[in-house]
């Protein structure tokens, strides 16, 4: 059983054998076409020159010197015999042009099968390459060297989407063990706070109680935390539909709320109409986490300023916040799952509330640009694809780093 693959990989009509086989039969048509022209032209276009024989003396003129013998006038038989040379000749030309001609169609196929297999080996190279990678080596390359033609941009296409790849599956085993790390820390504080109070026989009514309202406590926590990690995987699947929207008007629905909650950051706002389309809940959840972030992440006399309209002809969302000083090479950092920087960053947040954002705007097809402010804090714009327009520019989709 386990030869009957291999011999029916041995029999499939690989590229190599149509190659050779294309230019096999190109090579007789061609050879064909050739042949039956100039056959053509030397049995019709081309006719043998006569032979016309001398006329014959003329024998009533007196002559001072004995007469020539007589040449007897060409009969029939010699322009017969023209006619079938002509013939052997002309079937003795198609004979051995026949000949050559197959010779030479043999001889091409095997030319072309050398030509094929030496223009396939890249490709040859690729598969083999390609078939040794794995999930647990996604870290090799094709790396093919050669000329700048088509299977070096196949090649070099395939190295950029495995490094994608490598890049989606790290995050992804990093995201499931940082989810992992911050729902087993909390569970594990749980069940150890019921265990010491139930170990407890003299534990009071208002021991236990207690005990309830910080389990309850950790509860809204473990919640908001999965909450967030299906709003997360939400956006990073797509949209399922898409409404028309004002992104002044998601952005005011929640300054009532995000005003009455700030404490100490003065908020600044600028709403001009900015009409997009996109999830509501998904938009207005981005909206959320960036003021959410801004309020979060701040002082206590900071300020927050909060600005839609429209950006290089699309709608745009622009929030600024004080707060202290990023470094640029960590705002990288500031959109990816459960990651901590160094810089004293106050609040509890969970950790996912700019992945979010990122995750959402992905979603959009919408271009996020996050950097960091000279005197600390963050400026952040979001700029969506125009209604007209929702696949968006060649860039949109994806994250702009911070300035140089």
């Amino acid at each position: 059983m386990s030869d009957r693959p291999n011999a029916r990989r041995h029999r499939r009509w690989t590229i190599r054998l149509r190659l050779t086989l294309l230019y096999g039969v190109l090579f007789l048509v061609a050879g064909v076409l050739l042949l039956s022209v100039t056959y053509v032209l030397m049995a019709h276009a081309l006719p043998f020159a006569r032979v016309r024989p001398p006329s014959p003396p003329d024998l009533t003129r007196p002559v001072e010197r004995p007469p020539a013998p007589a040449v007897p006038a060409p009969g029939l038989d010699l322009q017969d015999g023209l006619g079938r040379q002509r013939a052997e000749d002309l079937r003795q030309f198609l004979a051995a042009s026949g000949l050559a001609l197959a010779l030479m169609t043999f001889v091409s196929a095997g030319l072309g099968w050398l030509m094929a297999g030496r223009a396939l080996r890249p490709l040859r190279a690729i598969t083999a390459t390609a078939r040794e990678i794995s999930a647990r080596s996604l870290h090799q390359r094709l790396d093919l060297r050669g000329p700048d033609d088509e299977i070096k941009d196949l090649a070099d296409t395939v190295d950029g989407l495995l490094g994608r790849l490598e890049a989606a599956f790290e995050a992804q085993r990093k995201f499931v063990a940082n989810a992992s790390h911050e729902l087993r820390t909390p569970l594990t504080f749980e069940r150890s706070l019921l265990e010491v109070t139930l170990a407890d026989p003299d534990a009071t009514a208002a021991a236990l109680r207690a005990t309830c309202q910080r389990v309850l406590t950790g509860n809204r926590h473990q919640e908001r935390l999965i909450d967030a990690l299906l709003t997360l995987a939400r956006g990073q699947r797509g949209l399922d539909h898409r409404e028309d929207m004002d992104l002044a008007s998601v952005t005011g629905s929640l300054l009532g709320p995000a005003r009455a909650e700030a404490a100490g950051p003065r908020i600044e706002t600028d709403l001009n109409p900015a009409p997009a389309s996109g999830d509501p809940r998904l938009i207005e959840r981005l909206v959320a986490n960036l003021i959410d972030n801004a309020l979060r992440h701040n002082t206590t006399d900071g300020q927050v300023g909060i600005w839609t309209g429209t950006h290089t002809g699309r709608p745009a969302l622009r929030v600024t916040n004080t707060g202290p000083i990023i470094p640029a090479h960590q705002v990288d950092d500031l959109f990816q799952p459960f990651r901590r920087l160094e810089t004293p960053r106050t609040g509890d947040g969970l950790g996912l509330g700019l992945s979010i954002v990122a995750a959402i705007a992905v979603a959009h097809n919408a271009e996020l640009d996050a950097r960091p402010r000279p005197e600390g804090g963050l400026d952040v714009l979001v700029r969506f694809p125009a209604r007209h327009d929702p696949a968006g520019s060649p860039v949109s989709g994806q994250r702009v780093g911070p300035a140089k």
